[in-house]
């Protein structure tokens, strides 16, 4: 590890169910051992109950280091991601959404993000109010990352959402489904910043695990099904 950096241990996807042989208990003790941070890419528990957070926040009592992360869309299914939230910081979680990180000297950007499409073929706010409102949400929500990003003043900063921010690494899944899974704008706030040297995120279970932003910035998809293709276990370690 170069001088001055830090080890990330990022992974997406756990959908933590209320039963099951799933035990991410030592998976979390293992990281502890060879990163500095362990960055969860949302998708966190698989229907959003509060039974599955207290599952997932009994696992994470395993991990010694400090953690951060962000929600994805399974996490909202039951209608009380607050709750969510509540549990899982208690377990030492820190939730990311409205507030920056700063941890060893490196700053931690995130949000869940949403969907619109990329690049050309993205959504525009135009037509109906219905489609206008779903836009307005893809915009808040990059609206809410830039402004997390503007507020850390740190060299090394990494971005965590749960949508990913680029069509390159979700190639892979279905065409028919690339809108669903990301949107542009979210890079587009990611690349005013110099200072970002990362990018993760997750949900594109069957995509691509690297890829760059517009600016040239590295995103990895960390979706714990595409890691492991990749690198023969769930999470990958990303020096920052």
């Amino acid at each position: 590890m170069a001088e001055g950096t830090i080890t990330v241990a990022a992974i997406g996807d756990l959908h933590v169910k209320e039963t099951g042989a799933c035990d991410y208990r030592d998976m979390f003790a293992e990281i502890s051992d060879t990163a500095d941070v362990l960055a969860i890419a949302g998708d966190l528990t698989d229907l959003g109950k509060t039974s599955e957070a207290e599952r997932l926040a009994e696992h994470l009592r395993a991990c010694t280091i400090p953690t951060v992360g962000v929600l994805g869309n399974h996490d909202y299914e039951a209608g009380q991601p607050e709750k969510v939230v509540e549990i899982l910081q208690q377990a030492g979680l820190q939730l990311l959404d409205d507030q920056a990180s700063m941890i060893e000297g490196v700053g931690f950007a995130g949000v869940k993000g949403f969907i619109g499409g990329f690049g050309r073929r993205e959504l525009d706010a135009f037509g109906e109010t219905a489609v206008k409102t779903f836009v307005d949400e893809t915009r808040n929500e990059a609206r809410k990352l830039e402004h997390q990003l503007r507020t850390l003043g740190c060299e090394r900063v990494m971005a965590i959402l749960h949508y990913a921010p680029i069509a390159e690494t979700v190639e892979g899944e279905p065409l028919e489904i690339f809108p669903f899974l990301g949107s542009s704008r979210l890079a587009n706030a990611i690349d005013r910043f110099e200072n970002v040297k990362a990018v993760i995120h997750g949900h594109a279970h069957r995509g691509s695990f690297r890829g760059h932003t517009p600016g040239g910035i590295p995103v990895f998809n960390v979706a714990q099904y595409v890691v492991q293709e990749a690198e023969g276990r769930p999470y990958t370690l990303i020096e920052i």
